[in-house]
């Protein structure tokens, strides 16, 4: 691998135990391992959620109008940029945030050819604000920025070690993926990203591989190409 694009959600930021907030200590272990990495010569971008902020369809279930709380969502992703950028920036990793809506006091408009400069000369680049359109979901942006950026992967980091056949927090027997092919995660309706996101990658043959973001040094070993969590492409095992 040499470019990456991270996806992380809101949740991953959030304080131990809640889906809200964040956490210092925790935006300091996840920018710990994407520092690391960026030091192998790695070409790193990231592309956060705001789920612990503001989830804009959650919202819009309780009679908000969509669109508004599909922008508070947006907005609510560069707040977690913004920490990740501290973070990392601390760990002396040198970033930019980009965002889809313009905020120049605080972060760069999304350019794509300005990105692609910043991870030729080894910055980090965190996008935030999604696609700056309602509707679409931060898998879907990180999708699109994989491609947009010519990645060679979609790191997506969760809360358990891979893909599973049922929720592993609900049933013991829930058996792990290690290889699967799109078709297989669209027609199971596996919580891998979403639909939009996975035709997406299927369609222009971007892998995607889920791990366990919090395990120490994962996201290292998912680098180096150790059989980490569950890799996701056109054929499956």
């Amino acid at each position: 691998m040499q470019r990456i694009l991270l996806k992380l959600s809101g949740e991953a930021f959030a304080e131990p135990g809640t889906k809200a907030g964040v956490d210092p200590e925790i935006a300091r272990m996840v920018a710990g391992e994407i520092a690391e990495v960026a030091r192998r010569g790695i070409e790193v971008g990231v592309v956060v959620g705001g789920g612990n902020m503001v989830r804009g369809a959650a919202f819009a279930e309780r009679g908000m109008d969509r669109s508004t709380a599909d922008h508070m969502g947006m907005l609510g992703t560069v707040v977690n940029a913004l920490a990740l950028q501290d973070a990392l920036e601390r760990d002396g990793v040198e970033t930019r945030v980009q965002t889809a809506i313009n905020m120049q006091e605080v972060a760069e408009p999304y350019i794509r050819r300005r990105a692609m400069r910043h991870l030729e000369r080894g910055r980090i680049v965190i996008f935030a604000a999604g696609l700056g359109a309602p509707y679409f979901t931060t898998d879907t942006t990180a999708a699109q920025r994989a491609l947009e950026i010519d990645a060679d992967v979609i790191l997506k980091g969760t809360q358990v070690d891979g893909v599973y056949d049922r929720d592993p927090k609900l049933d013991d027997a829930a058996t792990r993926y290690e290889h699967l092919d799109f078709l297989s995660v669209l027609n199971q309706g596996l919580k891998v990203m979403d639909a939009t996101a996975i035709s997406l990658c299927m369609d222009n043959q971007l892998p995607i591989i889920v791990f366990e973001l919090l395990r120490e040094g994962n996201l290292g070993r998912v680098v180096a190409g150790e059989p980490v969590g569950t890799l996701v492409t056109s054929r499956g095992a």
